[in-house]
């Protein structure tokens, strides 16, 4: 069995698709481009296919990784020629490589996600600043998260890593975010902001990096 890692691009004409449909419409393209793909045992055979970390609905990415099983090898490049033709718009593949040695999941290996996040401020440069000095120099970040069984509570904090204002204009601000993405938690662009008292949802947020355990 081989093993390939996609790196793919998600635009804006897909970023309102679901986790389970973008996985669909990569097991369609799959078939129809006609790889040899390697199925999973039982009842229900489906394509070894893995993404390494779902992305939210309305986010758009530049970094996502996928890893493909194939039951007999095919070279990279026509690999990704071969899928890219039935791809639809705004779903690019950007790198594909083998990989030889034995490693985890893919999802086992993610540590952190990187964003751009571009958000409504009525703040001055320096109160932004500020309030980000602050936000990091805090040890824990008390929270409550709403999902359909019910509120969650837990602590922001650890989930946070980095942030930095990269670019500051009178009504609107642009952030880099490091954020944990891994078992114990993922951070939410959108929570971050609003701990920093952005009180408007993002206009967008952009994943720009998926930082592996083994990366540098």
């Amino acid at each position: 069995m081989y093993r390939l890692r996609v790196r793919f691009k998600r635009g804006e004409r897909v970023k309102y698709i679901s986790h389970l449909d973008l996985i669909r419409l990569w097991q369609r393209a799959l078939h129809r481009a006609a790889l040899p793909l390697a199925y999973s045992e039982g009842y229900s055979p489906h394509p070894r296919i893995s993404l390494a970390a779902p992305l939210s609905i309305g986010v758009t990415s530049e970094a996502e990784l996928m890893d493909v099983h194939l039951s007999r090898m095919v070279s990279p490049h026509y690999f990704q020629t071969a899928l890219s033709s039935q791809l639809p718009p705004d779903i690019e593949i950007t790198q594909v490589i083998l990989i030889t040695a034995p490693q985890p999941s893919l999802q086992a290996q993610i540590r952190f996600a990187e964003y751009r996040v571009t958000v409504a401020s009525e703040l001055a440069e320096d109160e932004v600043r500020e309030n980000i000095d602050q936000l990091i120099a805090r040890d824990k970040i008390p929270w409550q998260h709403y999902r359909d069984t019910g509120p969650r509570n837990y602590d922001l904090r650890p989930l946070i890593s980095e942030i930095d204002l990269d670019e500051y204009q009178p009504d609107e601000c642009t952030l880099s975010m490091r954020l944990r993405c891994d078992s114990s938690g993922s951070g939410r662009p959108e929570q971050v902001a609003l701990a920093l008292g952005f009180q408007k949802h993002p206009h967008a947020i952009h994943r720009t990096r998926l930082i592996l355990n083994n990366a540098a």
